[in-house]
């Protein structure tokens, strides 16, 4: 009964090793789409990269065999509150949280986010659309004054003014950068709409604060090397090119914000990428 047994083993070898290099492959596939522009990525961001590649494959059991662990983002529960002197006016809670049912270029968020460099802080401003999940404009400072916030305002409005339209409404919190007169006279010289989070209240912009915490965790292992502002700034431009081409999210049907805007306005999803609920 053992000679039979053993027998079987060596005849099974060559299955074994042929299952064994297949599995070595396909953790290949899944190495590369974990380190696809060098940042981190959970398991959805894995599975989601292997789509764009052409590949199906049950991921996690190849994972947990060669141990490949994927970050875990938290939201961070200190982030300070700003409370800031008024030099203008605050707006209406246009938003009410109804970020994503009216589509794109409808609702846009924006805050500032501070990052450490050199035991100081360099600062970035952002407008992110609530429903493609596109940043649409982003400047950096190395100081709070307004100015980096209208230019960001400017860039938004040469890149995709012919998007915008005069339902068109920019959220905020209540900082000091957002009741300014200088912001509030260039948002309504634009005919945009401004509207306001309720005091204290980091829910009512919540897909923007999502954005800033994964951002922050993505860029963690590049901010400590940081020596200038240049290089903050040059870091930040990568990750924010790579964040609207590739960084796919499962809300938005697997795909990257850009890929998001164009399947939703055109209705066409992207070649060789048909999604589950189509097939």
């Amino acid at each position: 009964m053992a000679d039979r047994k053993n027998i079987f083993w060596v005849r099974s070898e060559r299955a074994r090793e042929t299952k064994e290099q297949k599995s070595q492959s396909d953790f290949g596939r899944i190495l590369e789409a974990h380190q696809f522009r060098g940042y981190a990525k959970g398991s959805q961001g894995i599975h989601m990269r292997l789509l764009h590649m052409g590949v199906r494959m049950n991921i996690k059991k190849l994972m947990r065999k060669y141990r490949l662990a994927c970050p875990i983002w938290k939201p961070n529960p200190y982030r300070r509150l700003q409370r800031s002197i008024r030099m203008g006016s605050t707006a209406e809670n246009l938003v009410n949280r109804e970020f994503e049912s009216r589509g794109p270029r409808a609702v846009l968020l924006t805050d500032i986010i501070y990052i450490p460099l050199n035991g100081k802080f360099c600062y970035l401003s952002t407008i992110l659309d609530a429903c493609t999940k596109q940043v649409l404009s982003y400047a950096m400072s190395e100081s709070l004054e307004v100015d980096f916030v209208l230019e960001m305002v400017e860039r938004l409005v040469q890149n995709h003014g012919t998007s915008l339209n005069k339902e068109t409404v920019i959220h905020s919190d209540q900082g000091t950068h957002y009741t300014s007169l200088r912001f509030i006279q260039l948002v309504e010289s634009q005919e945009l709409r401004r509207s306001m989070s309720r005091r204290g209240n980091c829910w009512d912009n919540a897909p923007q604060e999502s954005f800033f915490g994964h951002m922050k965790d993505e860029l963690a292992g590049e901010i400590p090397s940081w020596t200038s502002f240049a290089d903050a700034n040059a870091s930040i431009d990568r990750w924010m090119d790579s964040y609207n081409k590739d960084r796919c999210q499962w809300d938005l049907a697997k795909l990257s914000p850009n890929e998001f805007y164009d399947y939703i306005t055109t209705g066409e999803y992207p070649a060789g990428m048909l999604p589950q609920w189509v097939k």
